[in-house]
């Protein structure tokens, strides 16, 4: 049965708290920790968790658990207490205006500092060394902060970490580190993602990011084989994909995947990655020329060649103004709003080449 916690988010106005809920399975062995929710107006994730967390209590049940799991199924209660009227405002916060998923901790320097320069290094060695520097760190009392930090506390000793979150509209596709390619390219053919992007320093710390970065950083003293904490974001389609049957086949595709890292026992096979893998620098995300109305020609999954016409934007006089994409790939995420201003992202194509404008911050705001 699952050990269930609450844990208090320093108080930001009288009368007021806020607090995670974290669910755990198993007691030692390796270790997958997952959230959702850290984008909390992005909701397929939770969904997921909940029909993986009846799938782990079927493998406890069943003595088929040999490791820990760590869920997070609200990974943002801050986000979700940010109302407008009637929408729900959950990917910056309100009083700093940063990203919830941005400006992670960096960590990376502490392990090396912290760390002997030379030899082999043991993963065991390494986390000890982060936990260390990350119980050092000051206590954070603004809310937002203190949630960055309780959530890396909790993901920093596990072997697989995984981040839920959903584009607008989209195919799935994963996020991870390029010095962990291999590693991610294989959770992305456990839960069927076609579309795997790539990059080591994406400019602004997401969460997956910060928990990979110090393993990058120590990576060739690690044993072959070895990444220490491998993380990922996992883009689960588009914001309204929110489906039992959908959630339960990629639950089903997680425990699978808990299984291949030897959190519980199971005998499937190991599924070959047949998708797209490129760098995040290849990524043409493609803006909004002008005011209007978008009209999509191009479909999610559909691969176009550069300087193809993937959309057009209709303006207040009747023109209708092309959308090129500069790169040739897969089409794998559009914006749902079709009235758009002037550089809205409103289309994702992921190419398997770096494209020359893209440097510098490679994520969206």
């Amino acid at each position: 049965m699952a050990r269930t916690r609450k844990i208090a988010l320093p108080p930001t106005d009288p009368g007021t708290d806020r607090f995670l809920i974290v669910q755990e399975w198993g007691e030692t062995g390796p270790t997958a920790y997952l959230q959702a929710g850290l984008h909390a107006d992005e909701p397929p994730g939770r969904l997921v968790l909940h029909h993986l967390a009846a799938l782990l209590a079927d493998a406890e049940r069943d003595g088929r658990l040999s490791g820990r799991v760590i869920l997070v199924p609200i990974a943002n209660p801050v986000g979700l207490g940010q109302r407008l009227r009637d929408g729900l405002s959950g990917r910056f916060h309100f009083d700093t205006g940063v990203n919830f998923n941005r400006l992670h901790l960096d960590l990376e320097a502490a392990l090396t500092a912290a760390l002997p320069s030379t030899g082999p290094l043991a993963v065991a060695e390494g986390r000890r060394a982060l936990r260390q520097a990350w119980a050092a760190r000051p206590q954070p009392v603004e809310e937002s902060a203190a949630l960055k930090h309780l959530l890396f506390g909790l993901a920093l000793d596990a072997d697989l970490v995984l981040d839920l979150h959903c584009d607008s509209e989209a195919i799935l596709h994963v996020y991870g580190a390029a010095s962990q390619a291999a590693a991610v390219r294989e959770i992305a053919a456990f839960v069927g993602a076609p579309v795997v992007l790539l990059a080591d320093t994406s400019g602004d710390r997401p969460f997956d990011e910060a928990l990979s970065a110090p393993w990058g950083a120590v990576r060739e003293r690690l044993a072959p084989g070895e990444f220490g904490t491998v993380a990922v974001t996992l883009e689960l389609r588009g914001a309204t994909d929110v489906d039992d049957t959908l959630a339960r086949a990629d639950a089903l595709a997680l425990l699978a995947l808990l299984a291949r890292y030897g959190i519980v026992r199971d005998a499937s096979p190991v599924p070959v990655f047949a998708g797209q893998s490129g760098p995040l620098e290849g990524v043409d995300m493609i803006a909004a020329p002008c005011p209007g109305l978008v009209i999509y020609g191009a479909a999610l999954g559909e691969r176009v060649a550069a300087g193809a016409v993937v959309a057009e934007v209709l303006d207040a006089e009747g023109r209708r103004h092309p959308v090129v994409s500069r790169a040739s790939g897969v089409v794998f995420a559009r914006l749902s709003r079709r009235l758009v201003r002037p550089g809205d992202i409103i289309v994702k194509v992921a190419g398997e080449e770096p494209l020359a404008h893209r440097q510098g911050v490679l994520l969206t705001a």
